[in-house]
């Protein structure tokens, strides 16, 4: 564990330094010393080949190679604008004649040119070649220093479980056990010891009764504080008592150093007890850590939201365990103490450590247990991962627990003691960063609930989730140290990433990417601000109509972000001639599989330049009509009547039959039609007609409405009403009010309005009132005679009768 966090710290370190030494500017740029780095590769060259260094001396060499490969790095962008302008110089004198013939002038300064760009290539070219060999020496040393660790990993040792190994054992043990005391016995028998006692006893005293009192009370001053915090603070102040919660690392830590420097202080410790006195503070920083992780997640009473939830009694035990685990750490942390002071044999250390990892194993195997049988509660949707991912991840920890549980104490047992520890303490770590990320999700939910006042397990809170992603990936460096990862590893991953990429000869690196972003962001915001100003300022004082400032803030939004592009690439650095390669490759898949998506791109800008159709048009297009909403470059949003909205590809408005109604205006005509009964005055009819039409508002006089006597129906004499309206958009609302006045002036007028009926003859009714009829004839027939009526109503029957079938008709002549 203390390994562990060492490198944790060391891989921070690294990363702070390769930040601030990313952010160095021109003036702190380094010019690599070829003589010593020659010296240098060639001390790793010899390293490497003889196989004699050890680790860490091949660790020490490899960082000098890798200060050395960033200045290379560094000197590969020397002189590239010269370069570059030379190189557009030779470009415009134009390639050599084949035949050798040219103009004196123009081949001296082709000369010049070529000698000058030669010169100045040449420190690049250098850098090149020597980045290239630090990369490969790195390369061979991080080989070697894996294939030591591989083959270290499943070295065959003693085998713990040989009763003949345990007396070689316990005298090892005993041995160190009685030199410390031996050590502590002259102290204290030592008069200069003693007089220095005397005169530190004051301060020994006071610091061991200040560490008692931390140890003893200091923990339960925390929890009374949490339950505290718990019980009178509002919702989402969970946040103030996981704070709270952290007293109960600290302040017993904290009686821990004051506990140590008063020992300290006594003079009466030795040399073993002095070292074992500085690595005491980290033991008990290990132990209060995961005793605290584990009363987080298996808390007492109700399993918070944002955790698995487990039975009160998975929850005792799991606290159990985990108290077992720390304490088993702390004693490991010893026995490696004591391996490190006397130099134990590996039989030694193997007969030592073997109880530890047995035991280790069996509650690792326990907690495996109780993480399969998690549930998540059904309110819990929060976090990076949701419910059902959280508890899949859990109960996969628990699978992979319990096989390290089981394989772990079997590997030792018969001689492979590295591999048992790499299986049992590795998945120990791994379950505590588990348990810490649980913890730190939840303290992200609650402070998302403690600023916006709503809880996290809300559908739409993006920020719970995103807080848990980040969580989640900032985990992964530390589970690759936990799982033998070297820090050289992770700083080299960070070297790559800073380095970039190649495309063809133009490095991209995340520096090129973030001036890119930068840049393109500040010209995107520039153009809104533009075309804000224009909406609300500048185009309502024009002539323009909606349609065309619609059309013309569109043109000025795409042409603004394609010259923000470009100025992101021009400021980046990035040479589109470069990519090339990659537009030719892409221009044979745009021709085929996206001609679509091209004819649409088109067709947008031509319907922006045109203004065939404008925002607010009611159009028509394959049988679809509705209102234009938007225009965009690839397709139009239209929203129907039914209040739907229709994606039409612009193509189709290009290439295709569109009708539009209120291109240019809203003039429109409305028909009307109505049906009177034969022998009414038509004239009448008329008169009344035209002046239902000119009394409507949005009926215009100029043209004047038209009364138009269609003709002679099947039913009924047919007459039209054709006016020009103001606003057609409301043509239905003209024709509803058209028809309310026209019934009630042809009833004020006793003008009929004919409809269709119909007379059915039964024929042999008798059949019918005997309620029997012979099966060889059909039962009745019918037979139907119309009368008169309107042609475009619906044919009813108000009931049966048996007329025969030279009855007269009614009184009406229509019946």
């Amino acid at each position: 564990m203390l390994r562990w966090l060492l490198s944790i710290a060391a891989l921070i370190l690294c990363l702070a330094t390769g930040a601030a030494e990313a952010q160095r500017g021109p003036d702190t740029e380094r010019t690599p010393d070829y003589n010593v780095w020659e010296n240098v590769a060639e001390r790793a060259e010899q390293s490497i080949s003889e196989g004699q260094a050890s680790d860490t001396a091949l660790e020490d060499l490899r960082s000098e190679i890798v200060a050395f490969r960033e200045q290379f790095l560094e000197a590969q962008g020397a002189n590239s604008q010269r370069i570059q302008t030379l190189q557009s110089q030779l470009d415009a004198l134009g390639d050599p004649p084949e035949n050798g013939e040219e103009v004196p002038e123009i081949a001296d300064r082709r000369a010049q040119l070529q000698e000058q760009l030669a010169t100045l290539r040449a420190p690049v070219l250098a850098a090149e070649e020597a980045y290239t060999r630090a990369d490969g020496l790195i390369g061979e040393i991080d080989n070697t220093i894996r294939t030591r660790q591989a083959n270290q990993l499943f070295e065959l040792g003693p085998a713990p479980i040989n009763p003949t190994l345990y007396p070689g054992a316990l005298r090892d043990l005993s041995s160190s056990v009685t030199t410390l005391w031996s050590e502590l016995h002259e102290a204290w028998m030592s008069p200069v010891r003693q007089t220095d006692l005397r005169q530190a006893l004051p301060v020994v005293i006071g610091l061991l009764v200040l560490s008692v009192v931390l140890l003893m009370r200091g923990r339960e001053w925390v929890t009374r504080l949490v339950q505290s915090l718990r019980r009178r603070t509002r919702p989402g102040t969970g946040v103030w008592s996981f704070l709270a919660s952290f007293g109960q690392i600290l302040v017993p830590l904290a009686g821990i150093f004051t506990l140590s420097a008063a020992l300290s202080a006594t003079g009466m410790i030795g040399a073993r007890g002095e070292l074992l006195l500085d690595r005491l503070p980290v033991w008990a920083a290990v132990l209060l850590v995961i005793r605290w992780l584990a009363e987080q997640v298996f808390q007492k009473g109700d399993a918070p939201s944002g955790t698995l939830q487990l039975s009160a009694k998975h929850r005792v035990e799991g606290r159990f365990y985990a108290n077992v685990l720390a304490g088993l750490l702390v004693l490991r942390g010893i026995r490696m103490s004591l391996t490190e002071f006397d130099d134990y044999s590996p039989s030694t250390v193997a007969v030592l450590q073997f109880p530890i990892v047995v035991i280790c194993a069996l509650m690792l195997f326990r907690l495996g247990q109780i993480l399969r049988q998690a549930e998540t509660s059904e309110s819990d949707g929060t976090g990076f991962d949701g419910p059902g991912f959280r508890l899949g991840l859990a109960r996969y920890l628990g699978l992979l627990a319990m096989a390290a549980g089981c394989i772990g104490p079997v590997l030792s047992a018969v001689g492979y003691a590295r591999a048992g520890e790499y299986l049992v303490f590795p998945m120990i770590a791994t379950l505590a960063l588990a348990a810490l990320l649980i913890v730190l999700q939840r303290f992200a939910n609650d402070l998302f609930e403690l600023f916006t006042g709503r809880p996290a397990s809300d559908g739409d809170s993006l920020v719970p989730v995103l807080a848990g992603f980040a969580l989640a990936v900032a985990s992964l460096p530390l589970l690759a140290l936990i799982w033998g990862a070297r820090v050289a590893d992770m700083t080299e991953i960070w070297a790559r990433f800073r380095e970039g990429f190649l495309i063809g000869e133009t490095r991209i690196s995340p520096t090129d990417f973030l001036t890119f972003l930068l840049v393109f962001a500040v010209g995107y915001g520039l153009t809104k601000l533009l075309q804000g100003g224009l909406r609300s300022s500048v185009l309502p004082r024009t002539r323009i109509d909606i349609g065309g400032q619609n059309a013309l803030l569109s043109g000025i939004g795409y042409v603004g972000i394609f010259i923000a592009a470009l100025v992101a690439i021009t400021a980046a650095g990035i040479d589109l001639t470069a990519l090339g390669y990659i537009a030719g490759a892409l221009s044979l898949g745009i021709g085929f599989g996206l001609q679509n998506v091209v004819s649409n791109f088109v067709s947008g800008i031509i319907l922006l330049i045109e203004r065939p159709i404008g925002e607010g048009d009611w159009i028509e297009v394959n049988g679809n009509m509705g209102t234009v909403k938007d225009i965009s470059v690839r397709s139009t949003r239209i929203e129907t009547f039914d209040r739907t909205d229709v994606i039409v590809p612009n193509a189709d408005l290009v290439s295709g039959t569109v009708t539009n109604y209120t291109r240019g205006n809203t003039l429109g005509r409305v028909i009307v039609s109505v049906g009177v009964a034969y022998g009414t005055d038509t004239r009448k009819v008329e008169s009344i007609l035209t002046s239902i039409a000119r009394e409507h508002p949005l009926v215009m006089m100029n043209p004047e409405p038209f009364i138009y006597f269609k003709g002679f129906g099947a039913d009924s004499l047919d007459f039209e009403i054709r006016a020009i309206l103001s606003d057609v958009l409301n043509i239905l609302v003209v024709q509803n009010e058209m028809h309310h006045e026209i019934a009630k002036r042809f009833a004020e007028e006793g003008i009929e309005i004919p409809f269709a009926q119909r007379d059915i003859w039964l024929r042999n009714p008798e059949a019918l009132r005997s309620g029997t009829a012979p099966e060889d004839r059909p039962l009745a027939r019918s037979a139907a005679s119309s009368g008169s009526g309107s042609g475009n109503t619906d044919e009813r029957t108000a009931g049966m009768q048996s007329d025969p079938p030279d009855a007269p008709d009614g009184p009406d002549g229509d019946r």
